[in-house]
């Protein structure tokens, strides 16, 4: 994400593929390495089952084939956690449309109409984006409810 003085925020993100919520997001102005990639595997894990918790059956983490993602550190860390490192195939976005959508909409309804002087500006301003996606933004594969909504509809019917 560009900045007005030229700096560029970075953005990793965890996405839900059932609920489409954003369980958890890293961001830098450096690179995204393996390192911010397991506080996000980390993060999103203790969002959805507590505190230094582990999945309690095993769940695909879908990335693209950045190095971040494919490092034998990354892979062995999501392993602990209960995650099972998948891969999209090389050189096709479409096959993680989800995340692919949330970028798009994250620039276009969060980013271009937001005021972006700098880093620490857009940095800041990422917890509100992303709050605001998880519990007002509607989806219409959702029924036209936010993710959170949705969520806690389905454990109620459950």
């Amino acid at each position: 994400m560009a900045c007005d003085n030229g700096e560029r925020v970075r953005v990793a993100f965890a996405l839900d593929c059932c609920d489409r919520e954003v369980m958890s997001w890293v961001a830098t102005t450096k690179g995204i390495d393996a390192g911010l990639v397991g506080d996000l595997m980390m993060q999103a894990v203790e969002s959805r089952f507590g505190p230094n918790s582990t999945a309690p059956s095993e769940i695909e983490w879908l990335t693209d084939n950045g190095s971040c993602y494919t490092a034998a550190e990354t892979r062995s860390f999501a392993r602990a956690l209960g995650l099972k490192p998948v891969t999209t195939p090389v050189s096709s976005p479409q096959s993680n449309g989800m995340a692919e959508s949330l970028v798009k909409t994250i620039k276009r309804d969060y980013a271009r109409l937001a005021l972006r002087p700098d880093a620490r500006t857009v940095m800041h301003q990422l917890v509100d984006w992303f709050e605001h996606y998880n519990t007002k933004h509607p989806h219409s594969a959702l029924k036209y409810l936010p993710p959170r909504m949705f969520r806690e509809k389905q454990a109620l019917t459950n």
